[in-house]
């Protein structure tokens, strides 16, 4: 990956995305005791960074693929993000969910155009299930997070915030499935190479910190988080790209992401997923490290669920 081709991305997507705001915060700034820009992906289109990753894979499948559709599986942004990108683009999108996917999902990613086929809660069902369809229909696979294309498109993001703030001496993602850490990684490595990368992530699904110290992908037991959105894991696509950019990843308790949401809810005045306040967690516990810096922040969402709020 080069910068032209990364900037070759940026223009190739912009018509389907938004150019996303970034906001700051006099009162945030000296809570956090150096300068915090935050790159508000919760104003995306389907209000996530995914449907940038989105759109990058299905712009990449020949003429041939896009006619027999795509398919992935996803209880959450990127089922949503893939059946809007894929209607934007005219291409049909299958979308294996979960049971356990709350109804409000399941609806809005029927609202996008999106073919829903239920299955068991179990990642082995998902993958069945996805399997299926693609033998099927034909139909091309995007996996939400381990996927080049995906990669490289939420990248993007981080070369936005670039552009608008180059003299950043940080920026904060989640991490969950790593597709958004690995494209800010990697774009951060060839347009801004002083800046450093680090990543949130929660004390109950730690498995991208256990996996950095190990050097080889973890997993969690259980993920009893209100950080719903990170609890899938790396993979091998993403997994080398964060060892070799990510200085470090910061675990946050459940109180520290629930403080930081609220922060960013009350002073910011913006809505914001749990997911979203695990990067601003992790700068908040480690502020001493990067007192009087310039930090850029990625708000990753704002697909909350309203009636079953964290506070």
């Amino acid at each position: 990956m080069t910068k032209q081709s990364y900037l070759n991305i940026c223009e190739k997507i912009a018509p389907f995305i938004h150019r996303t705001p970034v906001m700051s915060s006099q009162l945030i700034n000296d809570i956090a005791g150096c300068e915090v820009f935050f790159k508000c992906e919760n104003f995306q289109k389907m209000g996530a960074f995914k449907m940038r990753g989105a759109t990058n894979a299905i712009l990449n499948l020949s003429e041939e693929q896009r006619a027999k559709g795509v398919v992935t599986h996803s209880s959450g942004n990127f089922a949503q993000a893939l059946s809007l990108a894929a209607r934007s683009l005219g291409v049909t999108a299958y979308i294996v969910m979960p049971s356990s996917a709350p109804q409000v999902k399941i609806d809005a990613v029927k609202g996008y155009g999106g073919i829903v086929s239920i299955c068991p809660p179990t990642l082995k069902d998902r993958e069945e299930s996805a399997k299926a369809i693609e033998n099927e229909k034909g139909a091309s696979f995007l996996h939400p997070s381990n996927d080049d294309d995906v990669i490289h498109g939420q990248g993007t993001a981080a070369i936005e915030l670039l552009e608008d703030y180059p003299n950043l001496n940080a920026i904060f993602t989640p991490v969950g499935g790593g597709g958004l850490l690995g494209g800010t990684a990697l774009a951060a490595s060839l347009f801004a190479p002083d800046c450093n990368v680090y990543a949130g992530e929660p004390e109950e699904a730690d498995d991208a910190y256990r996996s950095l110290k190990s050097g080889k992908i973890e997993t969690n037991d259980s993920a009893n988080t209100i950080a719903d959105g990170l609890k899938t894991q790396l993979g091998d696509r993403n997994f080398p790209i964060i060892q070799e950019h990510v200085k470090e990843i910061f675990l946050v308790s459940e109180e520290e992401i629930l403080e930081a949401l609220k922060l960013i809810w009350t002073r910011m005045k913006i809505i914001v997923e749990p997911s979203s306040a695990v990067a601003f967690a992790a700068l908040l516990k480690n502020k001493e490290a990067l007192k009087n810096q310039k930090v850029g922040i990625i708000i990753s969402g704002g697909n909350v669920d309203l009636d079953n709020l964290p506070f």
